[in-house]
């Protein structure tokens, strides 16, 4: 599976897709009494720890001038990590592996009204129609008769991970995906630690096995994401990471026995249908946009 085909990159999506949804079912599993700041330490630690030998192997083979670039960056993406992590245990925690996963396939809407506001991109009808429909999803997802910890935390997930991704626009483009996403962890370790401290718990021996199998299953996600997106244009395969929606119930389903209502259906429809549209509007335009490129070529040949 190179990803330089659409059909192969779909397909590297999808497993990176359910590689995302096993990292949430070992961080539920690790059960609700977890010491929250302990196992996010624990899981920014592991992906340090697995991380340098693979970074360093590849920077041997290629290196690079551009390792001390974007450090700034870098350090701020670290400590948003960290925040995003803690509310990710907390939702997890709370709500349905189904139902949470439900809420942070908003993060795209967040995504397109955050890059709206800060980057000046164009507010569409259609994306406003998508928002409205994305929020009013949450809403019969959640059902809400009175505000819990998890279902802000969800929301706040999905808000997070949106400015966290945003931030990917300004890093430098000729630094390995894979050494940014180290040494991001790297700027997590001391808030992280930090944090653990200020908890003062007991540590607890039991967590560390779900903090290295969540940690191993973010970085596959990562790197599924770094060799979709690789070659292919993301209009034409990003709906492929909807598929984590189905990973969720049936995971959630067979490990922890949760069983989706109508309700879970009906609001995620309302979440990834307008996504979907979009995403398919995209790739019209890019298939025109490729044809009008190829017509004047033609013209131009002649």
């Amino acid at each position: 599976m190179s990803g330089r085909t659409v059909s192969s990159a779909i397909l590297i999506l999808v497993l990176g897709s359910f590689f995302a949804t096993l990292c949430d079912v070992f961080i539920k599993l690790a059960g609700v009494e977890v010491p929250i700041f302990q196992f996010t330490l624990f899981r920014a630690v592991f992906m340090c720890m697995i991380l340098i030998p693979i970074v360093a192997f590849r920077h041997f083979r290629r290196p690079s001038s551009a390792v001390f670039l974007g450090l700034k960056l870098h350090f701020i993406r670290g400590n948003i990590w960290v925040l995003a992590a803690i509310l990710l245990v907390l939702s997890l925690s709370e709500l349905s592996l189904a139902t949470a996963n439900s809420v942070f396939y908003t993060a795209p809407i967040f995504i397109m009204l955050f890059g709206a506001f800060f980057y000046k991109e164009r507010l569409t009808v259609d994306v406003v129609l998508a928002t409205f429909f994305g929020f009013i999803g949450i809403l019969v997802i959640l059902r809400p008769t009175e505000i819990t910890f998890g279902m802000v935390s969800a929301i706040l997930f999905a808000v997070v991970l949106a400015a966290n991704s945003l931030l990917i626009k300004k890093l430098p483009q000729e630094q390995d995906m894979l050494y940014g996403l180290l040494i991001t962890q790297l700027c997590a370790l001391p808030l992280a630690m930090g944090l653990t401290l200020w908890e003062g718990e007991v540590f607890q021996v039991e967590i560390l096995v779900y903090s290295v199998f969540s940690s191993m299953c973010s970085i596959l996600y990562s790197v599924s994401c770094l060799i979709g997106y690789r070659y292919v244009a993301s209009s034409k395969v990003t709906s492929a990471e909807y598929s984590g929606l189905i990973f969720a119930f049936l995971l959630g389903w067979w490990v922890f026995g949760e069983t989706p209502d109508l309700g879970l259906f009906i609001g995620s429809l309302f979440v990834i249908t307008p996504l979907l549209y979009l995403s398919h509007r995209d790739i019209k335009r890019l298939r025109k946009e490729q044809l009008l490129s190829s017509t004047r070529s033609s013209l131009g040949a002649g």
